[in-house]
């Protein structure tokens, strides 16, 4: 590994990456007193037409706030609201946001790299580490989307989070009860409805509380399939004291979405957006579109907390909660005889009722369920001594993660017995179920923080030194008959960090730091999987610990005009977890070895002039791979190599326009070309997308609060590209390893990018 060009700032003792200090005199506050402009919330004073905030942190950060979100489609999700900030390289499959066949990178580390809290609680898969932004919040209730690019914060309640950070704060409820509604008509039968009810003064106390309820309907854009979400958000607020809040957010979601096949180049070429499932099934079909419809119900809540204990002592606290529920299905087909149940084979014939082909086997759904519960609880005391603010505390979570693999019969007509394939699945003559997999995981994390901000030369320099101890432990069992029963893994790191601010002037601030991040190998690497023809796939044999240190130095610039920042950034990886998919639903990774990413980031937006709000962003990023790649029976020649999924080049415009009654804005994102296999031997070419919105606001109407009428534009040039990498492969042809031995190609897998789309919303608060 390289020596980081900052550990300089290490030397001085642990690293402390933002604990948000107290208001800092030194910084230039613009106040800007504006009338909200809309229902939505809008208020046409933020930069960049919402896409740039000001910030007081010693790490590069990026907030989207409702001047932006607000005039998007209702049904865009958090990914979609980060596209245009520098690092986020967005994968996406629809317009609108509803299919699970989404993705995002930043700077180069993909998804499961990232980190994503909604009002404090963890979100992300507890055995994958993935996000999947349709289940969260809905856009109307989101008051700020926050990118962290570089790591995480000392307090955050994460192991992945090498990558950096996402945040998602929910709206207060408001001062006075009302309501708000809207409703949307768009392209491919999109409908949806939403409504929030806000209680205002509980009782005549501070007390406050709003709930919403949506609802989505959408056909696939390509191909047969259509996505129906129903979503649940709720939040309750109180106050009282000296600074003393708290507050109970939480979401209840339930969807039944429909997959987008991933094709390889080869078939894109070929087919392009034509590549799709079968509308119509016959028999021995196994790429019949309802064996691929993917089902997910979450139930989660957190209780952020805060209590003043005296002057110079406060507690903080989040417990949180979440349960939920679903499954990703594919097509395949079995026959009845020569089964096995993990290395067991089975001597009898297995009944498997519905549509045979013409060699015996029958079509099934084969599903991989996932069912998890999870609990946690994150607490901190914050010491303010003098110029020092010290925090410490702890994080816990415990997680019970279930996920078998089961089959389940398919009718004549195509239709599974279950699209969630419980309780219907297919049984051996012995009652046990046919499955491919029966992990079931337990899942412990124990992390502990200490931090220290100095502020010194009157609130101007500040210098912030912390230290993480995280624990992570795995216990799972293998249910399947075969050598493998229980499986663990125990990691430990420490974790240093540290970081500098300094106001120059009020308007202009230099910021440094240094932080170490690590992410604990995923369940799936833990467990033997086997086919039910008696092949075993893959050997659960571990990994390391993925160990990363990254640095930050920059600068921003905060004026009455412009707001602006500079970052450049340093990785280096040890036992780099690269994700990918396994019969693409499952998700899993590969141990690339050492990396080093080495970039820019850049982002400026200007605050209002004659209406207009202009933002502009840009990423350069430099990923390679540090060493040869092992394969069986030898290594590719990759050290030197481009990383997969890091483009060297991304930018954005964006041009908001509001005068009060019209209003709109304009969005392009450019995305350089990337590489999808560790050996560079196959990639998908550069692309760009445009959106646009205009909107339209009304006088008061009877009962109605400035009504609005609003046309989303998604992909106004119908550009056809390839979006993202889905699944990557050490190399797609054919190569000789350093040792002079062939090596197989395999084919990576690509997420195809949405059509154009329309989307009319007319909404009002009453």
């Amino acid at each position: 590994m390289r020596t980081p060009f900052l550990l300089m700032f290490a030397a001085a003792g642990p690293a402390f990456a933002a604990v948000a200090p107290a208001a800092d005199p030194a910084v230039e506050q613009l106040v800007v007193t504006a009338r909200v402009r809309s229902a939505t919330g809008v208020t046409g004073t933020q930069p960049g037409g919402g896409l740039i905030s000001r910030q007081d942190a010693a790490v590069s950060r990026s907030t989207v706030s409702v001047d932006f979100i607000a005039k998007q489609a209702p049904t865009a999700n958090a990914f979609e609201l980060l596209r245009l900030v520098p690092g986020a390289n967005v994968s996406t499959s629809d317009p609108y946001g509803l299919s699970p066949s989404v993705n995002i990178a930043v700077r180069g580390l993909n998804s499961d790299e990232v980190a994503y809290l909604v009002e404090g609680a963890p979100v992300n898969d507890v055995g994958y580490y993935a996000g999947y932004p349709s289940q969260w919040v809905d856009s109307e209730n989101i008051r700020t989307v926050t990118l962290q690019q570089g790591t995480a914060d000392l307090d955050s309640p994460t192991v992945n989070a090498g990558g950096g950070l996402i945040t998602l704060d929910l709206r207060d409820p408001l001062d006075s009860a009302g309501g708000f509604a809207s409703g949307s008509f768009g392209s491919y039968h999109e409908g949806r409805a939403f409504v929030r009810l806000d209680s205002g003064p509980i009782a005549g106390t501070n007390a406050r509380a709003f709930v919403s309820f949506s609802q989505t309907e959408a056909d696939n854009y390509r191909g047969p399939g259509d996505d129906r979400r129903q979503h649940i958000d709720f939040k309750f607020t109180d106050g009282w004291g000296d600074g003393n809040h708290v507050a109970l957010a939480g979401s209840y979601h339930d969807a039944i979405l429909s997959s987008y096949p991933m094709p390889t180049l080869r078939y894109y070429q070929t087919y392009g957006r034509s590549y799709n499932y079968d509308a119509v099934f016959s028999p021995g079909d196994t790429n019949y579109w309802k064996l691929y419809q993917q089902t997910w119900h979450d139930e989660q809540a957190s209780l952020p907390t805060h209590l003043t204990l005296t002057d110079t002592l406060a507690f903080e606290t989040t417990p949180y909660a979440e349960h939920g529920y679903g499954n990703s299905p594919f097509g395949t087909t079995l026959p009845t005889t020569g089964l096995y149940l993990g290395t067991q084979p089975i001597n009898q014939p297995v009944n498997i009722p519905g549509a045979a082909n013409s060699q015996g086997q029958k079509v099934v759904l084969a599903d991989y369920i996932g069912n998890q519960y999870r609990a946690g609880v994150t607490s901190e005391l914050i010491a303010t001594l003098g110029p020092n603010r010290i925090v410490g505390g702890w994080w816990y979570d415990y997680a019970d993660d279930y996920d078998p693999q089961p089959f389940t019969p398919v009718g004549t007509n195509g239709e599974p017995a279950s699209i969630q394939g419980f309780p219907y699945t297919i049984k051996l003559p012995d009652g046990r179920r046919l499955s491919a997999q029966e992990a079931h995981t337990h899942e412990q994390a124990n992390v502990l923080f200490v931090g220290d901000t100095l502020a010194l030369l009157g609130g101007r320099l500040h210098v912030d030194l912390g230290f993480k101890f995280a624990m992570v432990n795995r216990d799972g069992t293998n249910s399947l008959p075969g050598p493998q029963y229980r499986v663990g893994l125990n990691s430990a790191q420490p974790l240093p960090r540290a970081a500098i601010r300094y106001q120059i002037t009020p308007a202009t601030q230099v910021f440094a730091s240094v932080s170490t991040n690590f992410r604990s190998p995923t369940e799936y690497v833990l467990y033997n999987t086997y086919d039910v023809s008696g092949d075993q796939i893959t050997k659960g044999a571990g990994q390391r610990d993925e160990y990363s240190i990254s640095e930050e130095i920059g600068i921003r610039y905060q004026g009455r005009l412009i707001d602006g920042s500079l970052t450049g950034f340093n990785y280096n990886f040890t036992n780099r977890q690269v994700s990918t998919l396994i019969n693409t639903v499952i998700s899993s990774s590969i141990n690339a070895g050492g990396q080093t990413s080495r970039g820019v980031d850049a982002e400026l937006g200007l605050l209002p002039v004659q209406h207009w709000r202009p933002y502009v962003s840009a990423e350069y990023l430099h990923a390679t791979i540090d060493n040869n790649f092992a394969v069986a029976g030898g290594y590719l020649p990759t050290a030197g190599k481009t990383a997969v999924r890091s483009p060297a080049f991304q930018g954005a415009v964006g041009l908001d326009y509001d005068d009060s009654t019209y209003f709109g804005n304009l969005a392009l994102k450019y995305t350089g070309s990337q590489f999808s296999t560790f050996n560079d031997d196959e990639r998908i070419p550069s692309h760009s997308q445009a959106d646009a919105t205009l909107g339209l606001r009304f006088p008061d109407v009877s009962f109605l609060t400035k009504p609005e009428m609003r046309l989303n534009l998604i992909n106004i040039a119908d550009a056809k590209f390839l979006s993202g990498v889905a699944a990557v492969t050490p190399n797609a042809q054919d190569a000789r390893g350093v040792h002079g031995a062939v090596v197989a190609g395999s084919s990576p897998t690509y997420y195809i990018g949405p059509g154009f789309a329309a989307v009319l919303t007319l909404d009002s608060a009453f």
